[in-house]
């Protein structure tokens, strides 16, 4: 089966679905399990749908090998709320918290958390207009830090942490929101890590985080109670009434990246992904110019420019026409980004890959 109208989905979210598990959930919309009800419609206190929600929270354990003493949870309000909760829960009076400033999101985060106490930036690269990642070497994390937060990857400057930091008796904290699941990690280095799942989770309305359950015995006890990370660890996040048919769609993804090989799989298709365009911009002579340094390079968001605006206007136009959404910059910086998350195929990157060289061919 495929789609009658193909587009090339470089959108940076929401983003891409895989298409097999689009077809799945198509055909179990109106009927899931034999149950006569879509998934859609059913409690969160049932059997079926608590079988669903169990299933995705094991898949994410299994797939990136998270340690026996983390909480998964599932939250709604994206990430954008993670950076007020995280304060609310874990900035502590005379501690402040440490932010790495590495692009748009990691400085609403800080401006959220200078809202409930004291903050420090640990690390910035703003004055070079967030071309790279700070070296673990330039940073600078007062000894008394409540938390190190960190974004991983940057969607709008297209710049990825290749190392973390060691942060010692410190909780390292990090929005994953853009490359979760991209490539294996060592979970056990970070007390929480969040994302938001529009990129390479799910659909969006789910909040996915990971924390540590060390961490969250130290969180902040006297807060309202959908605040509190505690509320969603002790109810399994269903306190309240979760984005039920996200987390199904999510339990789907999962089981699409466990169907491909598991996340190390699903990193060297990134790689190989990332590679035909950034060989194409590198092998341009200049008509195409790339916004991160080597070093810094996502493999999720690959941001670029052309010499002039106008150029630039009839290569995104021209793109359009041949199929290709999303390669437009973020509104607050302009250029092109093309975003090549997990579910995106590699056959997008390599027509991208032909329409850039015989643009540039056509345009020198």
């Amino acid at each position: 089966m495929k789609r009658e109208n193909h587009t090339y989905n470089f959108n940076a979210g929401p983003s891409a679905l895989p298409f097999e598990v689009l077809v799945q959930a198509q055909e179990e919309f109106l009927d899931y399990k034999q149950s006569g009800m879509s998934i859609m419609e059913m409690s969160h206190r049932g059997a079926i749908y608590e079988e669903v929600h169990n299933q995705a929270i094991a898949l994410i354990k299994e797939l990136w090998q998270i340690p026996e003493d983390y909480h998964i949870l599932f939250l709604q309000g994206g990430a954008s709320l993670q950076f007020s909760m995280i304060p609310m829960n874990f900035l502590k009076a005379g501690s402040p918290a440490s932010y790495v400033l590495t692009g748009s999101w990691s400085e609403k985060a800080l401006k959220e958390a200078k809202l409930l106490g004291e903050t420090t930036i640990a690390g910035s690269t703003k004055e070079e207009k967030y071309r790279r990642i700070p070296s673990l070497h330039e940073l600078s994390i007062p000894e008394n830090s409540s938390y190190l937060h960190i974004t991983s990857n940057n969607t709008i400057y297209g710049t990825q942490w290749m190392a973390f930091p060691d942060t010692g008796d410190i909780p390292l904290i990090a929005d994953m929101s853009s490359d979760i699941l991209c490539k294996p990690i060592d979970v056990s280095k970070f007390s929480l890590i969040y994302a938001g799942a529009q990129k390479n989770l799910g659909p969006s309305g789910v909040t996915m985080v990971i924390i540590k359950k060390e961490l969250l015995e130290k969180a902040t006890p006297s807060l309202p109670t959908m605040l509190s990370y505690g509320t969603y660890a002790e109810n399994n996040s269903l306190y309240n009434t979760p984005p039920t048919f996200g987390i199904y769609m999510l339990k789907l993804v999962m089981e699409w990246v466990k169907n491909k090989g598991g996340v190390s799989a699903i990193h060297r298709q990134n790689i190989e992904k990332a590679q035909l365009i950034y060989e194409t911009i590198d092998q341009s002579y200049g008509f195409y110019q790339g916004h991160a340094e080597l070093g810094s390079r996502s493999l999720m968001n690959i941001t670029f420019t052309l010499n002039t605006p106008e150029l630039e206007k009839k290569f995104l136009d021209e793109a359009k026409k041949e199929g290709f959404v999303g390669l437009n910059g973020h509104r607050s910086v302009g250029g092109c980004r093309a975003s090549t998350y997990n579910a995106l195929p590699i056959e997008s990157c390599q027509a991208l890959k032909s329409f850039m060289t015989r643009f540039r061919e056509q345009n020198s």
